[in-house]
């Protein structure tokens, strides 16, 4: 929604690449139009829990049935920035209903890594391995198709 940067990102990327401007809430595509949608950090920068669920219902609607769903968001909220909010399991269960979900805590959290990746990149990658300071969900979605009887 931010016009200069579609602008400047039009300019960086090659001409095949199609980039738009608008809103997540109201997709300009067709139903079924994409094999993969991705979302990273959209809706933890949303506050609004019904924005959320239009956000989520364009998503399942642009995406093909046996198509995917690839998230990529914060699930702890940000003590240093009122504006961020973490999306927890349970809450991308009820934004996505009847879909299959796999999620992995992954990223360790970014202040830690700036501390510490300047004395140890081990004590980062274990710390990462332990997941119990990872901020983030790497997941993947899929709609439920139903059984045929």
């Amino acid at each position: 929604m931010l016009a200069d940067r579609v602008t400047e990102a039009k300019d960086l990327s090659p001409d095949s690449i199609r980039i738009e401007c608008g809103s997540a809430a109201c997709l300009g595509f067709a139903d079924a139009a994409f094999d993969l949608v991705l979302q990273s950090m959209v809706f933890s920068s949303v506050l609004d829990a019904s924005m959320k669920r239009q956000i989520a219902a364009e998503m399942l609607r642009v995406v093909k049935a046996d198509g995917w769903i690839l998230w990529y968001d914060f699930h702890v909220n940000n003590p240093r920035n009122p504006d961020v909010r973490g999306v927890n399991k349970e809450e991308i269960f009820q934004l996505f209903p009847n879909c299959q979900i796999e999620f992995h805590r992954i990223t360790l959290a970014p202040p830690l890594v700036r501390f510490l990746a300047r004395h140890s990149w081990v004590a980062c990658y274990v710390l990462q391995r332990l997941k119990i300071f990872n901020t983030h969900y790497l997941g993947i979605i899929q709609k439920s198709i139903p059984v045929s009887e």
